[in-house]
């Protein structure tokens, strides 16, 4: 299920729409997910985030928020699952027919950082860039590092 930044439910069909209106306007999308561990799960948030067109003022985004039972997930396939969830709403946006650039954010250090995810960073945009999309890791991963961590606590 699909919620606006303001919570409220909305159709992917409806966002589909919005995205085709708002590339007509030469706006961008920016898609990323984070997540969070807790005890007993992990709760992935992936973020669909409209900005650019010509003359909007801000932006707007969608999210989707999916809860795993799971204990302990190794910081590795978390990062991989965060970018697959992106790259897989990336996908389907395409499938649809959305023609617009997309560029996933990657919530991960850069390579030369000294962060625990800096040695996925090259990893994890080759799989994003080699899906087709534009890739950004922090700092300039807002999608993912401010967008959909909000959503993922």
């Amino acid at each position: 299920m699909w919620y606006t930044g303001s919570g409220n439910v909305i159709e992917y069909e409806q966002i589909v729409t919005l995205v085709k209106e708002h590339s007509r306007n030469n706006g961008s999308v920016f898609i990323g997910t984070d997540s969070f561990l807790k005890s007993d799960s992990c709760v992935f948030s992936t973020a669909i985030c409209l900005h650019g067109a010509d003359g909007q003022r801000g932006g707007r985004y969608f999210i989707r928020r999916n809860k795993l039972k799971s204990g302990h997930i190794p910081l590795a396939a978390r990062m991989t699952e965060e970018v697959h969830r992106s790259v897989e709403a990336g996908m389907k946006l395409v499938e649809q027919g959305v023609n617009v650039r997309i560029e996933i954010h990657i919530d991960v250090s850069g390579p030369n950082a000294s962060a625990a995810t800096s040695k996925y960073s090259d990893m994890l945009t080759g799989y994003a860039k080699g899906a087709g999309f534009d890739a950004k890791v922090k700092p300039n991963s807002w999608a993912s590092s401010a967008i959909a961590d909000k959503h993922s606590k």
